[in-house]
């Protein structure tokens, strides 16, 4: 299919797909993300998360600038994720599961085939999520990723997440 990506890995869900993102995808992408992110609004107490107040043109032009890849189960969006150069870095964001899938392996799985598309050169992974966001924290911690001290300190820090980094081998 047009689009469509070879999986990096072996999806835990017979029929994934992982394409990437085209305009007539943003619609499914907002509710998809709106879904997503009421759970971490639930678990950091908070409703002041970006995801949950973009409008349309916001997500559409977001998705059109990083590289944003949608995963389908059939037709319906399952999941989510996108990642940017940011100098040597890789910044991976954005990453979401249809709550009725949670469990299955699929952010773990997405996550990988992500951080596998890093550009030549990257020499670290970087991502953030809410401090009260223990399932996600965990899943990255497995991953080989660890608090970035740093980052936590900068000014552009945002309140009540943490950041997360991955060191890749040279």
């Amino acid at each position: 299919m047009d689009g469509e990506l070879r999986e990096v890995l072996v999806p835990p869900v017979p029929g994934l797909r992982i394409l990437r993102f085209v305009d007539h995808d943003a619609g499914e992408l907002m509710v998809l993300q709106r879904c997503c992110w009421v759970q971490e609004a639930v678990a950091n107490n908070t409703l002041d998360i970006a995801a949950l107040h973009e409008h349309l043109d916001e997500v559409r032009a977001w998705a059109n600038v990083w590289v944003t890849f949608v995963v389908r189960l059939e037709h319906r969006m399952v999941a989510a994720v996108r990642a940017r150069p940011a100098g040597p870095d890789w910044e991976i964001g954005r990453l979401m599961v249809a709550p009725d899938l949670a469990g299955h392996g699929i952010g773990r799985w997405l996550l990988a085939t992500i951080e596998a598309m890093a550009p030549p050169g990257t020499t670290r992974i970087t991502l953030f999520t809410g401090t009260g966001s223990l399932r996600n924290l965990r899943t990255y911690h497995r991953a080989g990723y660890v608090v970035d001290e740093h980052a936590q300190r900068l000014p552009t820090h945002v309140p009540g997440t943490v950041a997360l980094v991955k060191a890749l081998d040279p």
